[in-house]
Formats: C-alpha cells, structure tokens, sequence
C-alpha cells in the first residue's frame, strides 16, 4: 500500500531491533522502502539492506554534511555500487546552511560532483537542502535539463516548488506536514499536482503527529498520508496509491 521514498534503516538508531522492524512493515501495509545513503558507509550499508530484502531498494551519495569527509575515491565506489540493479538514484546529495558541518563552497564542489554523475549515469538524485534554497535552485538550474530528482522533506516556498515542478522534478513530504506549524508545507501540498508527490519518512527521523518525539519507521507513513488527504480532500488510500505510483516512476522501478 505504502511506498517510503526515504528511510534510514542503517542508522544505529535500528541496531537493536532492526530486522525484527523491517518484516513487521511489511505484514503492515508497506510494500516498498527505498533507503538512502548518506555517506560511502551508509551506502554501503544501505545496498546490503536492498540485495537482503527484496522491496527495499537503495541510493548511493554523500550528504552535504559530510562532504568534509568526501574524497574523490567515494565517487568511484558510487559509481561501481550504482551498476547494482537495486540502487536507484544518486542521493541524497545538496546543500545544508542550517549545520554548516562543512565548508559551503565544498559542500557545493561536492554537489556539483555527484550531479555531474548522476548525469553521466542516467540516475535520479534525491536533494537534501536545508536553510540554502538559492544556491541549490542555482545549482539544480545547471542541471536539470539532463537530471531528474527530488527535493526530500521539501522546506521552501510555494514559488520555489512551481519552479521545480515546471523542470519535472519531484516534491518528497514527511511527517513534517502533520506539525501545527506547517502552513508552508500545507500551501504545496494543497496546491502540487498529484503526479509530482512523493511522501517519505526519513525515519528515524521526523516522526509525524500523534507519535512525534519518538523514534520514527515506516510505519507512521501512514498519518503523514492522512493529513496530505485531509488537505486535497480526498482519500488515504488515494494518496497511498498515488504517492506510491509516483515513487515507483522516479526511481524507475517496474
């Protein structure tokens, strides 16, 4: 029913019990997980998880957080990791202003590096993109005519979303939605076109009303759902059925 089009099942956060969590998703209504790397570890962590279980599925790239600790070598080894036919995009790659952990003019050579892989390898990117919208709409711009990707827990205008849904990318929604304060990402949800929404977990992560404040898995996809119906007045199956199909198309699986 449900398709997470971002979840962290590699965290540590999961050491304890991960395998048991993983086959009670599945018995729960969710039929596809993909999960993202955030850096050569994670990805590596991550390609294992999806050669384990047959409805996961991973990307390979370095978060922009982490760029301090890139080296040209972890280009290659995502490159090698993406001949597996289960990973399905570059990601999740971008900029972050909020932390800061890393140099920005690295955080965007690095960037600018993984798109140009992307490129050369015909794959999708996920974006991560926190507090630095201008300069990754800069770098999204030099790109996007050869590159197709998502901007995961959206955070930006409206505006910012009609202009990547004018270039075909996609807008991915977390639990984030479900928060009091939420008026910007209720305004995109309201207005995105159905085939542009992608809803997401990034669990452990941003764990939706009524569980926020704990840990966070698949499993609460399902009330991030409820508000995207509750908004566009329409269905949770809808939208479960529609998010998922939209999923599949990006990353490209049949």
């Amino acid at each position: 029913m449900f398709f997470d089009s971002h979840a962290h099942y590699d965290s540590s956060q999961f050491n304890n019990d991960r395998e048991e969590l993983i086959d009670a998703l599945h018995k729960e209504g969710v039929d596809l997980v993909c999960n993202i790397g955030c850096d050569l570890s994670s990805s590596l962590k991550s390609v294992q998880l999806a050669e384990k279980y047959d409805w996961f599925y991973a990307t390979v790239g370095t978060h922009p957080s982490d760029t301090d600790k890139m080296t040209d070598s972890d280009l290659t080894m995502y490159e090698m990791l993406s001949r597996n036919p289960k990973v399905v995009a570059i990601g999740e790659i971008g900029l972050d202003y909020y932390w800061d952990n890393s140099p920005r003019e690295l955080q965007q050579q690095r960037f600018r590096q993984q798109m140009e892989l992307a490129k050369k390898l015909k794959m999708p990117v996920v974006i991560h993109d926190r507090e630095a919208h201008e300069d990754c709409m800069k770098i999204v711009r030099d790109y996007y005519r050869d590159v197709r990707g998502v901007f995961h827990c959206y955070s930006g205008e409206l505006e910012m979303a009609k202009q990547l849904v004018k270039m075909g990318w996609y807008i991915g929604m977390t639990g984030v939605v479900t928060y009091k304060n939420a008026r910007k990402s209720v305004e995109v949800v309201q207005w995105i076109p159905e085939d542009r929404l992608l809803i997401e977990t990034d669990c452990p992560y941003l764990t939706p009303v009524p569980n926020r404040g704990k840990r966070n898995d698949s499993r609460n996809l399902r009330y991030t759902a409820e508000r995207i119906a509750e908004v566009r007045g329409t269905t949770l199956e809808h939208v479960a059925e529609f998010t998922a199909q939209n999923a599949k198309e990006f990353y490209n699986i049949r």
